[in-house]
């Protein structure tokens, strides 16, 4: 059993603190948010993760898991100490360090004894040194440690699954022994575990994530040239993930990805280039495709209906991907405000997100239930697939609409049988 202090409590270090308390450790929970800290610790659950509130639940009752606000609390009896907090966008692309800047003195100011320093945000290549450096700074005189890069690979909507079931465990450190140790914390998950140097362990966050984003974009663009040609890119990508060399995922024309990592880190791997005087011409593209399908999206809507001023549209959908309450970066906000610009009258509804999306986009009306947002629309589109969406009552549907128009996002009907239903009927890259 080990001790362990968790800096930062979103997605990421709720997860992994919640599933290191499950596995037997003693873990502590460090948030600066203290209305959050207070909410977790009465019970709360600050973001919407499928299967995350019983982890914790669970893992509070035994005392293996609590949470505060006071590094003094966390950190000087802790063995490790992970580093979750974000890292998002600057203005011109880079990483936001800021919070990890922080993160890294407070932890520094505190240390007792010898500490493995994880870095489990996603930072840019060089951001082991750079930790080390600041705490190296602010440290008591006797107190030793060692920096870990360990990325992680969660997916939020299958973040708890993930952490239990990872494919693997990448650990960079210059400290074997260091990084050793943390493999210890994973053995019991029996995934591949690979050691290497901090620099390479920071890269393979970005790659993972960048090529994962050029299979969206890329299948993306093919759904473009199928539209034109006659093609279903669904039965093009299916044909294309037979081959063992190319499988099957990630091959899901749509609207584009969004949250809190792709577009971000995309980014951020754009900028490291530049600035190392590369030029990544495939990354940019990637995102001008990306970019390029929501705009599309709603050109097809003006095509069909024309001016959109006055016309009214139901949207299902406003979280960045099903089963998340998350829109950062979500094609459906974008989609939103792009409706609302034109003059058109939006019901959204979203099983989760809508709180959110509210927020952001208060103009909009949010309604209860999916089939509210279509009575008397002129349109439904579809922007995130959840499966409450995939398994509507199309004909119902079809009912309480002023005009039959259905603008599939997210691919999830067959074009057949709602054209049998008598939708007009427009999806991505289905040019049959």
């Amino acid at each position: 059993m080990a001790s362990i202090a968790i800096i930062g409590l979103g997605y990421v270090g709720l997860v992994y603190g919640a599933a290191f308390a499950d596995l037997g450790n003693q873990v502590v929970g460090v948030d600066i948010d203290a209305d959050k800290v207070a909410r977790l610790q009465r019970g709360g659950i600050p973001i919407y993760e499928p299967g995350l509130d019983e982890l914790i639940r669970r893992n509070r009752e035994t005392g293996r898991l609590r949470f505060t606000t006071r590094y003094e609390e966390a950190v000087p009896e802790a063995e490790f100490v992970f580093i979750c907090v974000g890292t998002p966008s600057t203005l011109d692309g880079d990483a936001d360090m800021r919070a990890v800047r922080a993160a890294a003195l407070s932890i520094g100011q505190n240390l007792r004894g010898h500490t493995i320093v994880v870095n489990k945000s996603t930072m840019p290549i060089g951001s082991g040194d750079l930790v080390t450096a600041l705490i190296e700074q602010v440290k008591p005189a006797d107190a030793t440690f060692a920096v870990v890069s360990n990325p992680e690979f969660l997916r939020e909507g299958s973040a708890v699954y993930d952490v239990f079931h990872p494919s693997r465990i990448v650990l960079g450190a210059e400290d074997r022994q260091a990084a050793e140790r943390v493999a210890d914390l994973y053995r019991v998950l029996q995934a591949p575990i690979l050691i290497t140097d901090r620099r390479s362990a920071e890269m393979i966050k970005y790659a993972s994530n960048a090529i994962l984003a050029t299979r969206i974009s890329f299948i993306n663009e093919i759904a473009q040239i199928c539209e034109q040609l006659g093609a279903d890119v669904t039965v093009v990508a299916k044909g294309m993930g037979y081959d063992p060399r190319i499988g099957p995922l990630f091959l899901e024309a749509g609207i584009g990805f969004g949250g809190s990592c792709f577009p971000k880190d995309v980014r951020a791997l754009m900028s490291m280039a530049e600035q190392a005087g590369c030029h990544p011409q495939l990354l940019h593209a990637v995102l001008e495709i990306n970019q390029d399908q929501r705009r599309r999206f709603v050109r097809k809507l003006q095509e069909l209906l024309g001016d959109l001023h006055g016309k009214r549209i139901a949207l299902w959908g406003l979280a960045f991907k099903q089963d998340t309450d998350d829109i950062r970066e979500s094609p459906a906000i974008d989609i939103l405000r792009m409706l609302l610009q034109r003059g058109a009258e939006v019901r959204a509804y979203d099983p989760a997100a809508m709180p959110h999306a509210a927020a952001v986009v208060p103009e909009a009306s949010y309604v209860s239930d999916a089939y509210e947002a279509v009575i008397d629309a002129d349109a439904l589109l579809i922007a995130t697939p959840w499966n409450e969406f995939k398994q509507a009552d199309l004909a119902r549907v079809r009912t309480l609409m002023r005009q039959p128009v259905l603008l599939d996002g997210r691919n999830i009907y067959d074009p057949a049988e709602a054209r049998r239903l008598g939708f007009t009927y427009v999806g991505v890259g289905r040019g049959v």
